[in-house]
C-alpha cells in the first residue's frame, strides 16, 4: 500500500500550487517533509511553466512547526539538524527567481511561522493564526523567524510575541503587516487562486530582478542599493518584456507578458 505524498504538487495557469500533506500531524514537519518541499522549490525554479508557486496546507493546519516525534533521541545536534533540512528549505525559498505566495489556511506555529513569514505574499484565511511557540519549549526562534519578524513588527514587538509566545489571529496579522490578504475560511483556495493568477500575468522576468533587489536591500546600504537597482534596471530595459509593456502603453491596451515556450 503506497502512502500519501507528504508534498502534494498542482500546476494551473502558471501557478504551482505545494501543499504541505501531513493533515493529521496540522502539517508538523519531519525531514521528509522539509526536504521534499525544497525538492519541489528547486523543480518549481526550473519549470518555465511555472511564474508562481504557492506554500499552503492540507486539511486545518498550515504547518504546526517540528514534529518533536520525528527527532526525539535522534543522533544529531540542533544545528546539524537546521543546516540539514530548515536551513537550505528558507535559502531555497527566499532565493526563487520567481514569486512564492504563502497561503496560510490555518495555525503556523514555530517553524510553521518562520515558513509563513517567508514568502513575497502572505494570504490568510480568516482562522488562521501565527505563534512563536519555541520559548514554551525554551528553545530559540529558528527558521529564519528573527529575520523576517522584526523587520515587519519592529525589535520590541518581535520580542514580545516570541517572549510570551502570544498567538496571533487574522485580523492582527494584518494590522502589523505580517500578511498583505485575509480571505473568509470557506472561499480561501479559490481567492488565493485568483490572487496568484494575477502575479503569474505580470512581468515574470522584472519581477525576479525586482525580488532579487529586493532581498539585496534588505542588507545593503542606500549607495548599494542605487548601485544594484542601476544594474538590473539594464537587464529589465534590455528584456522583450519591457518593449511590450511600452509598446502596450503607447497602444493603450493591456500588456501581454506571457509568452509560449
Amino acid at each position: 500500500m503506497t502512502s500519501e505524498p507528504v508534498i502534494l504538487g498542482d500546476t494551473r495557469a502558471g501557478v504551482r500550487t505545494l501543499t504541505l500533506n501531513r493533515p493529521d500531524r496540522l502539517n508538523a514537519a519531519n525531514d521528509a517533509l522539509l526536504l521534499a518541499l525544497t525538492e519541489e522549490l528547486r523543480a518549481a525554479e526550473a519549470d518555465p511553466a511555472v511564474r508562481v508557486v504557492v506554500v499552503t496546507g492540507a486539511g486545518r493546519g498550515f504547518c504546526a512547526g517540528q514534529d518533536l516525534g520525528d527527532v526525539s533521541g535522534r543522533d544529531m545536534t540542533f544545528t546539524e539538524h537546521l543546516n540539514h533540512t530548515y536551513n537550505p528549505l528558507i535559502r531555497t525559498l527566499r532565493g526563487l527567481g520567481k514569486p512564492v505566495v504563502t497561503a496560510v489556511n490555518g495555525v503556523a506555529a514555530g517553524a510553521g511561522a518562520s515558513l509563513a513569514l517567508s514568502g513575497d505574499i502572505r494570504l490568510w484565511a480568516q482562522s488562521a493564526s501565527l505563534i512563536e511557540v519555541f520559548s514554551n519549549i525554551a528553545l530559540v526562534p529558528d527558521s529564519g523567524s528573527t529575520w523576517f519578524l522584526p523587520r515587519l513588527v519592529g525589535y520590541h514587538r518581535a520580542f514580545e510575541l516570541m517572549a510570551l509566545a502570544e498567538r496571533v489571529n487574522a485580523e492582527e496579522a494584518l494590522r502589523l503587516g505580517l500578511c498583505e490578504r485575509v480571505y473568509p475560511d470557506d472561499t480561501f483556495r479559490e481567492e488565493v487562486q485568483a490572487y496568484a493568477e494575477r502575479l503569474a500575468a505580470r512581468p515574470a522576468h522584472a519581477l525576479k530582478l525586482t525580488k532579487q533587489a529586493l532581498n539585496a536591500a534588505m542588507t545593503g546600504t542606500l549607495d548599494e542599493a542605487l548601485d544594484h537597482e542601476a544594474r538590473l534596471q539594464q537587464l529589465a530595459g534590455d528584456h522583450w518584456e519591457h518593449e511590450e509593456g511600452v509598446t502596450a502603453f503607447k497602444a493603450r491596451r493591456a500588456p501581454e507578458f506571457v509568452r509560449e515556450e
